[in-house]
């Protein structure tokens, strides 16, 4: 085992909100747990027990009474909870252990002044801003889009249109055209709220003309709202494709704040995932089962409550802000930040390169838990910054780490330089469950580079090339029992087969993931990277279908293969693209600057790549399919003959310049 970095205090159970469930369980239930691990195994043989006392716990209300807890648990189409209607929305704003005075959400930017909402004033900004959406004629169903950063009106947003049974969706301003119109026209929204711009750092970004691309590829998108993000005055009249502000849709009414009753399985919000093919997959989250599931890992394996503020550094376009954006429903008041992580800046003023923001930010707003990925940490360390000497971090409880795996360095460095007393957490899971299915939990010592156990309800095993469950050995994560976090969907994918299709296809009835992962005998985890092909660069996720459909659409470009190489430290790693050109062309510095300037443009800057090379030709399957993993391994030292079948290829010599690239970095292959 590693090196153990931090133990629970010997009054554990008397003093964490999962030791308060311990003794609630052995109180009305007559349940007696020694220890975790008998925990979790009884979360995941009774999954109705485990589930029915989340829900009986926390005090879900439920203006319908469910008929059963799990109905049915074949995977898909897992019937959870049926006959409940209850609403998101209504247990976020309950905010349970928390004064009507008391703070709630806390914004800080690099553009604005600070915003410190009360939970009586931000239940009257979701009061107003639903009478708003109600206005629009929005219902339940409707789909409402935020090209939003992350600030309090796109947190009030999300939760006006969560009240009403609506359905939410968010893209990040960094995001290009294309990436934006490539997810909601497979959507329709009937509203799009949008900022005309944003500012990174001390950069302002004009995106007024990428709005109103985006608006004329949504003709379902009737209301167009705007939010004077970088402008103070806002004349819809200069934007063409605005009907409305902000400021008339959160107008004074006297109509009151209600929440519409849904069905467990209403959709709550859509988000994105990409794979290897075809368009970004719309992931349809269900009410019911982000509520259960958010309940579950921020009080019981973060152990947020009444008096926490929980911080975790995400843009809207990225799962964590879901998450985060529950905080509330466990009494914790959530900590927002709008800005460049690494330089340090005041609105209207200059910036200046700063790892230590966020660290300050946290000392500012009192924040107890910190949550962030594991590059930042890892360039923190490498930069030799030591927050605890900056920074007056000793409300600090609590430090997670997600979006690569954190090796051990990085354990230790948190325990050196951020605090010793505080538990680290290093979490993995995903867009398509919108949580995290293995983690930390206070009643397990955190040791370095491991992530401490599979969590609660979440039936998490490694399965070997044979199809065996193994521990102690490699293998692809699978979860073999359902989750109520599991989507409902994709959205308009009538029959499901594309749904089945991403997850249950490899192993009939089981979820494969995508992650390769080690299962210890005492229960900590390893994830080592991605098992298929999509890329992840500083924690956001991007697929390469959609990176090919911006190169290739230059029409020197006749095909491309993109390749990111992990950075086995935790940094953000190599991106590599690869451009077979047509016929006659050749790769110059004007051809690599037009590469580089579509893909920030319609993408995102960090997916920038590193290098662009010339092949003659991209190496495909007999089926197509372009040689995305075999490729990798390759570049990564794999001898070429392991990497890929000569006889499944359409042209085996199109292999010969990536031996040949990897030959002449040093890379060793056969």
């Amino acid at each position: 085992m590693s090196e153990v970095l931090w133990r629970p205090p010997a009054d554990v159970r008397q003093r964490t909100r999962i030791g308060g469930y311990l003794a609630w369980l052995e109180r009305t239930r007559g349940l007696r747990f020694a220890d975790y691990q008998q925990l979790w195994q009884w979360s995941v043989d009774d999954l109705a027990g485990f589930w029915g006392s989340v829900w009986e716990y926390f005090e879900v209300v439920g203006h319908q009474p469910a008929e059963q807890v799990l109905a049915d648990r074949r995977m898909p189409g897992a019937r959870w909870f049926p006959g409940a209607r209850l609403n998101y929305a209504e247990h976020v704003l309950r905010a349970p252990g928390l004064a009507e005075d008391a703070p709630v959400v806390i914004a800080h930017s690099q553009t604005r002044a600070p915003v410190t909402l009360t939970v009586g004033q931000l239940r009257d900004e979701v009061r107003r801003v639903r009478a708003g959406l109600r206005r629009l004629g929005v219902g339940p169903g409707d789909r409402v889009a935020a090209y939003a950063p992350n600030i309090p009106e796109t947190y009030v947003l999300m939760l006006a249109t969560a009240s009403l049974g609506a359905i939410f969706s968010s893209c990040a301003p960094e995001f290009g055209t294309r990436s934006v119109t490539d997810r909601w026209q497979q959507i329709e929204p009937t509203v799009l709220v949008a900022v005309d711009g944003y500012r990174y750092g001390d950069k302002a970004v004009d995106r007024r003309a990428e709005v109103a691309a985006i608006a004329d590829a949504l003709p379902s998108a009737r209301h167009r709202v705007l939010i004077p993000y970088l402008s103070a005055v806002a004349d819809p009249a200069e934007l063409p494709w605005a009907t409305s502000t902000w400021s008339a849709l959160a107008a004074p009414t006297d109509e009151p704040l209600a929440f519409d009753t849904v069905p467990f399985d209403q959709p709550l919000y859509v988000l994105y995932s990409s794979g290897t093919t075809g368009l970004p997959k719309p992931i349809v989250h269900r009410h019911g089962g982000i509520l259960l599931e958010h309940l579950k890992m921020l009080a019981l394996h973060h152990d947020l409550g009444p008096g926490d503020r929980f911080f975790w550094f995400t843009t809207t376009g990225w799962m964590m802000w879901n998450y985060l954006a529950s905080g509330p429903a466990v009494g914790a008041a959530i900590v927002l930040f709008d800005g460049n992580p690494a330089v340090r800046a005041t609105p209207g003023g200059p910036a200046s390169p700063d790892l230590g923001t966020l660290w300050r930010l946290a000392a500012e707003t009192g924040t107890t838990y910190f949550g962030t990925s594991a590059p930042f940490l890892l360039a923190c360390r490498k930069e030799g910054l030591v927050p605890r000497e900056i920074a007056d971090l000793s409300r600090l409880r609590g430090v997670g780490s997600t979006g690569a795996p954190l090796p051990a360095e990085g354990f230790t460095w948190v325990y050196r330089s951020v605090g010793e007393d505080l538990q680290l957490a290093s979490l993995s899971g995903g867009t398509d469950v919108c949580t995290g299915f293995v983690g930390g939990v206070p009643l397990l010592p955190v040791r370095a580079g491991e992530i401490a156990c599979r969590c609660l309800g979440a039936r998490v095993e490694a399965r070997a090339a044979d199809g065996r469950t193994v521990v102690g050995e490699l293998g692809e994560l699978v979860i073999t029992e359902p989750m109520p976090s599991m989507p409902v969907g994709f959205w308009n994918d009538p029959d499901g087969s594309r749904y089945r299709q991403a997850y249950f296809d490899r192993y009939p009835g089981v979820w494969c993931h995508g992650d390769w992962i080690t299962i210890a005998e005492h229960g900590a985890c390893a994830i080592t990277g991605r098992s298929d092909a999509t890329l992840n660069r500083g924690g956001v996720r991007l697929g390469t279908a959609e990176f090919y459909s911006v190169v290739e659409a230059l029409p020197e470009v006749a095909d491309s293969l993109v390749i990111h190489l992990e950075d086995p430290q935790g940094g953000a790693g190599e991106l590599l693209l690869f451009v077979a050109l047509r016929a006659g062309g050749g790769l110059d510095d004007a051809l690599r600057t037009r590469i580089v300037r579509e893909l920030r443009s319609a993408l995102s800057p960090r997916h920038v790549p590193d290098g662009i090379h010339q092949v003659a030709a991209v190496p495909r399957t007999l089926s197509g399919k372009k040689l995305e993993v075999p490729v990798k391994k390759i570049l990564t030292g794999v001898p070429a003959g392991q990497a890929a079948a000569a006889g499944a290829l359409t042209d085996p010599a199109a292999l010969a310049p990536f031996i040949r690239f990897a030959q002449d970095r040093g890379t060793s292959v056969g």
